[in-house]
């Protein structure tokens, strides 16, 4: 029922297109080179001839390295200017070998069981990345190398990172203590709070209605959404509340049920008293369906939410005839809506509180769109001079000036220095890089690498790009969302289980990894048929908690609880 590809349309919407650098740009240790670069012009050169101490000797024969990386939208590595600026720098000559984003994870594998893999994988994570069965798989087998001796050599901005950020070094660092590779590790605080509901505020204020603060009082805004004419046209063409399938906030449930119990929309899993449970099997999840059955049952919930892509989703979200949608799930309204310039529907959606339910008030917290597992390593096939070729360039996008030459595109072309009336993001934050507008109608700059080059992107480095401070113009996006997440901040439990950072015993890898699977997509299947009607909440509700024990749930749990136990004896 629900897909969890993080390369759909929504998460190149929601990572990539966003005026930010936002979603794409970030920071990490500190840089001595930011002001060798002015632009993607000179840069090169300037660092180059920094790196050879202006002596003017002859350089040596660039470092031959092979990269296996996906070609995203917009964007060309062979002839991109950030890449021609680090071969410069780092006098390495890449030889991307590329792969679309349709199928990635299957040409990997395929590329990894030939054998004739390249030197290193260096990929967009929200595409494609190693899972942390993959990591500890081929660790074990020396496919992958351990990255560790040649980050204290070579590496200082990486390993200023990992010692300044213990969450950090538990993403990257498997449980023999070696770091075969590197995740995408983004502070995005917006994407940190991805389930979020956005009410058409404009329809609110027009029927003299308050934004709700209960699951009772969001229920009559719907019901006043589909029966009292909202959009004026005089016919019943409301859609009170829809969504989509794919992740981002889209599911509508989440934000519902955290107000029966917790629901952090990936494993069900809660924490209480550091005991892993699931969430699935309480009275609570079945008061929630309840409550959710009884908004499908009167046609206040679309049935697309359940079945539509974000595609559909956003067909209603901008319908040509008349504005039909009340709310949407989201982790920001561009999914279903558009927020450019001269847009019709954008401003009309708010973000709604987190709802106060009869048991609960909770927001759905997660580590701000970082995945565990990893999005760069480097295999043995790597010679020792394109291992430290590789990791020093890494190093470079783990400095503010290479993470934004990287993720957003070159100084001068992509984002320039702020001006002394340019206001960061973030409050009290001193602004560092204002992005510059593209041009109606003009073609991609290929001067940056996007998504592949999303490597360590704290909050503080988030929070020092400029936004403008009118939230519902495009350049103020950013801010906008940020503002909406501050609503959620803190509604989390006190206890979460740390899915992201959490690695299971490789013994038990397997095993964990085909009951995830079952009891996830069980749960999955019954919460819909639950919701619809096909499977009764009274009847069936029994059988349904049998059937999860029948899956070995306990198992699961037990196998959770000792992963969790072992990570906070470390």
């Amino acid at each position: 029922m629900k897909k969890r590809k993080i390369g759909s349309a929504v998460a190149i919407l929601a990572v990539c297109s966003m005026i930010l650098a936002a979603c794409g740009s970030n920071n990490g240790g500190n840089t001595n080179t930011a002001d060798n670069t002015a632009n993607a012009g000179n840069g090169g050169n300037a660092a180059q001839a920094a790196d050879n101490g202006g002596s003017g000797e002859a350089k040596a024969d660039p470092v031959p390295v092979k990269i296996f990386s996906i070609q995203e939208t917009g964007i060309d590595l062979p002839t991109n200017k950030f890449t021609a600026f680090v071969q410069d720098k780092f006098n390495m000559k890449i030889n991307w070998e590329l792969n679309p984003s349709d199928g990635a994870k299957e040409k990997r594998q395929i590329s990894l069981a030939s054998g004739d893999y390249p030197d290193a994988y260096m990929l967009p994570a929200y595409i494609d990345q190693f899972s942390q069965a993959d990591v500890l798989k081929y660790g074990k087998q020396g496919v992958l190398l351990p990255l560790n001796d040649l980050i204290d050599q070579y590496a200082p901005n990486i390993k200023a990172a990992l010692d300044k950020d213990p969450e950090m070094k538990a993403f990257n660092t498997a449980p023999d203590g070696n770091i075969y590779g590197l995740v995408a590790y983004a502070q995005c605080f917006h994407c940190s709070y991805p389930n979020k509901m956005w009410l058409n505020t404009t329809w609110l204020d027009k029927l003299g209605l308050q934004m709700p603060k209960t699951t009772d009082d969001f229920k009559k805004v719907l019901e006043a959404f589909k029966t009292k004419d909202p959009n004026g046209n005089g016919k019943a063409d409301e859609v009170p509340l829809s969504g989509s399938t794919e992740d981002f906030g889209v599911r509508v449930v989440p934000f519902l049920m955290n107000g029966f119990v917790y629901d952090d929309d990936r494993n069900y899993l809660n924490l209480t008293g550091g005991k892993v449970e699931s969430a699935a099997v309480k009275p609570e999840w079945k008061e929630g369906l309840k409550y959710i059955k009884s908004l499908y049952d009167e046609k206040l919930i679309d049935p697309g939410a359940f079945t539509q892509n974000a595609e559909a989703f956003k067909k209603i979200g901008e319908n040509a005839d008349a504005q039909i949608l009340g709310a949407g799930a989201g982790m920001h309204p561009a999914i279903f809506v558009n927020i450019d310039k001269g847009n019709k529907y954008s401003k009309d959606y708010n973000p709604v509180p987190p709802l106060q339910g009869p048991h609960a008030q909770y927001a759905t917290h997660d580590a701000g769109g970082v995945a565990p597992g990893a999005k760069f390593v480097i295999t043995n096939k790597a010679s020792k001079d394109a291992q430290i070729a590789l990791i020093k360039l890494v190093d470079y996008m783990f400095t503010p000036e290479g993470q934004t030459n990287g993720a957003s595109g070159m100084e001068g072309i992509d984002w320039e220095k702020p001006g002394p009336d340019d206001v960061a993001l973030g409050e009290g934050v001193k602004a560092q890089f204002k992005p510059i507008p593209g041009k109606e109608g003009e073609a991609p700059h290929n001067a940056g690498w996007s998504g592949v080059a999303h490597f360590y992107m704290p909050k503080e480095y988030r929070d020092s790009f400029v936004q403008s401070t009118d939230i519902y113009d495009s350049t103020g996006y950013e801010r906008r969302l940020y503002n909406a997440t501050l609503l959620y901040q803190g509604k989390e439990p006190q206890e979460l289980f740390p899915a992201w950072s959490v690695w299971i015993d490789p013994s038990e890898m397997d095993e964990a990894s085909m009951l995830q699977t079952n009891i996830k997509n069980y749960i999955e299947q019954n919460e819909l048929q639950f919701i619809t009607g096909n499977k009764d909440l009274d009847k069936d509700w029994d059988a349904y908690v049998k059937g999860l024990k029948d899956l070995k749930l306990d198992r699961y749990l037990e196998i959770l609880q000792k992963a969790y136990d072992s990570s906070n004896q470390k």
